[in-house]
């Protein structure tokens, strides 16, 4: 990953995924590369995190800067994905991707097997 936009996590979110990420095994290497990205995250309350930012249960507007195609999906934990077409697991390599980010960031991530993943931020809608 190179070039990567600073990103901030709600400890809330942060505690919650740490947990989860101790408990999963991951032979694609999504579970690592967002532990790297908490690692480097600022940590603030979700109370001081800008309504900007993507945190967990975020409705994202994001562009796949290779397609240039737009997707409006909610970031959601693995037992919540359900297989539902809005919704991302934060263990996609795109739901990983995104936490953190603000609008207008983008991203380059790695994928297993594939071309690395380019998002950009379009828009952030915040659980209420």
């Amino acid at each position: 990953m190179s070039d990567l936009p600073a990103i901030t996590v709600a400890e809330e979110d942060y505690n919650r995924l740490a947990t989860l990420l101790e408990k999963t095994t991951d032979p694609t290497g999504v579970a690592d590369g967002l532990e790297e990205e908490l690692s480097r995250a600022d940590l603030r309350p979700l109370s001081e995190i800008p309504e900007t930012v993507v945190v967990m249960n975020s409705v994202v507007l994001f562009e796949d800067q290779d397609s240039g195609k737009q997707h409006r999906l909610e970031l959601v934990y693995p037992h919540q994905a359900d297989g539902s077409p809005d919704k991302i697991s934060i263990l996609a390599p795109a739901g990983a991707a995104m936490i953190g980010l603000s609008v207008g960031d983008s991203i380059e991530w790695p994928v297993k097997g594939r071309s690395p993943l380019h998002l950009k931020v379009v828009q952030v809608t915040r659980p209420d």
